[in-house]
């Protein structure tokens, strides 16, 4: 009985592990950052988690809206249908630069807000220029996602991969000339760190761009495209799936955000904290990202092959897969709390000692509550990209909303800031909501497949 699906463990795996570097990769570029700017001090550090919180909101819009590619490629690939593959990867390349336009517009002239937002003066004053540029950035990251997105949906999952760890050495290479003021460049601080996250995803969009052209797979998608040359159909298509999804992954990010905000209320110490256990966190998510991607692709070509049966043993097999991989990482959280949140700090640090102590001490508590979300977060990603894959994204956008917002938000904001709990408060509404998703969509995922096989 288990080995049905165990069996499909490799090939997940295959499909899945370049997507999940890829992925890391992204999460990567925030590590650097952090890390580089923890060495500043605790102020910088949640500066950057400040001007950061803004960015996660427009990221997983964009994001999220760039996830209606995959299904459609990968329901045309499954149906050997080269014009409808082409027609939805020219119409999300349009669709998602205009997004990110849109997007960075939005961040720029919404830096006011970080004045009326209770958090502290100084943290404010770094993040701002900061923000600047990486609002920019928000442009070619999205143009990016169109096209790695319709990379996954050709079952083509290593070519982003390559193009986001080019970006990633970008980064770190630029992150220590700027931010420091190595080799005669000027000491930037916090922008310095902007700059290269800006000049990497640049460098990463154009670099996936060319690999793709050179394929042969691939090549004639993304060449001779009349990009203005546009149908109205496939623009509704894509926005049908895509506005949706990006619902989805903005209420779930959208909550994580608020827990840093919510945090910046209790100070800058357990803002830092919250920052590291959020970027620690979201670092084994992106494991849980890729196989999300492997569901999609998957369920989509398994729709396209009207193959029912074997879709929902193949997308079973994922979730179970997805919900090991995230409990060897939840034992990894309890065993090494103590250590991990000592990565981003500098503990030699006389100066700011005590500062940095309490930072790692509430960041070691935040990390045993990350590690019992694991699992929940594993389970409800992985089961919202076989949604997806099905493109059933209506009423998951519903059941995501109503677990993190009436259920897991106002758990966040009354343990937080009304009782002793605080920073774990924050952090058990986290858990609460990410619980509740998981249950809910696993069960829209059962009834959905299981009415599927008795119709066909």
């Amino acid at each position: 009985m288990l080995q049905q699906y165990t069996k499909e463990f490799r090939y997940n795996l295959k499909l899945a592990a370049p997507v999940m570097m890829g992925m890391i990769g992204h999460t990567l570029v925030a590590l650097v950052d952090n890390i580089m700017v923890g060495q500043l001090g605790t102020a910088e550090l949640a500066a950057v988690s400040l001007g950061n919180s803004f960015m996660f909101i427009a990221m997983s819009l964009g994001i999220g809206f760039s996830t209606a590619i995959t299904p459609l490629v990968a329901e045309a690939d499954g149906e050997n249908n080269f014009k409808n593959g082409k027609s939805a990867y020219k119409h999300g390349l349009f669709l998602c630069t205009t997004l990110g336009v849109v997007l960075f517009l939005f961040i720029f002239l919404a830096k006011p807000l970080l004045y009326l937002m209770k958090q502290p003066v100084e943290v404010v004053e770094l993040a701002i220029p900061y923000l600047d540029l990486v609002a920019f950035s928000l442009i070619p990251l999205i143009s990016f996602q169109a096209l790695k997105q319709f990379s996954d949906g050709l079952s083509m999952t290593r070519y982003p991969m390559y193009a986001t760890l080019i970006a990633n050495v970008v980064n770190i290479v630029l992150n220590y000339l700027l931010i420091f003021g190595k080799f005669g460049f000027p000491q930037m601080g916090i922008v310095g760190a902007a700059v290269g996250t800006l000049a990497s995803r640049f460098v990463m969009v154009i670099f996936l761009w060319i690999l793709l052209r050179g394929k042969e797979k691939s090549k004639a998608y993304v060449t001779s495209i009349k990009i203005f040359v546009l149908e109205l159909t496939m623009i509704k298509k894509i926005i049908a799936l895509g506005f949706p999804s990006a619902l989805q992954m903005f209420f779930e990010v959208a909550i994580f955000t608020a827990a840093i905000w919510l945090s910046g209320i209790l100070g800058k110490n357990p803002q830092a904290a919250n920052q590291i256990a959020l970027n620690l966190s979201s670092m084994t998510f992106m494991v849980a990202m890729g196989l999300s991607v492997a569901a999609m692709v998957r369920v989509g070509n398994q729709k396209g092959l009207q193959k029912f049966v074997d879709l929902r043993r193949i997308a079973i097999s994922i979730f179970l897969l997805g919900f090991l991989i995230a409990a060897v990482f939840a034992l990894i959280f309890i065993v090494c709390n103590q250590m991990l949140p000592k990565i981003y700090l500098d503990v030699d640090d006389l100066k700011n000692m005590a500062d940095n102590t309490e930072v790692i001490s509430i960041a070691a508590k935040l990390l045993i509550i990350a590690a019992l979300f694991q699992i929940s977060d594993a389970v409800q990603v992985t089961v919202l990209g076989a949604l997806r894959g099905l493109q059933d994204v209506k009423i998951p956008t519903l059941i995501t909303f109503i677990a993190y917002w009436i259920v897991g938000f106002p758990i966040s904001y009354y343990l937080g800031l009304y009782t002793d709990y605080k920073s774990e408060g924050i952090w058990i509404g986290l858990l609460a909501g990410l619980t509740t998703s998981a249950f809910l969509l696993y069960f829209r995922f059962n009834k959905l497949t299981k009415t599927m096989i008795i119709k066909n």
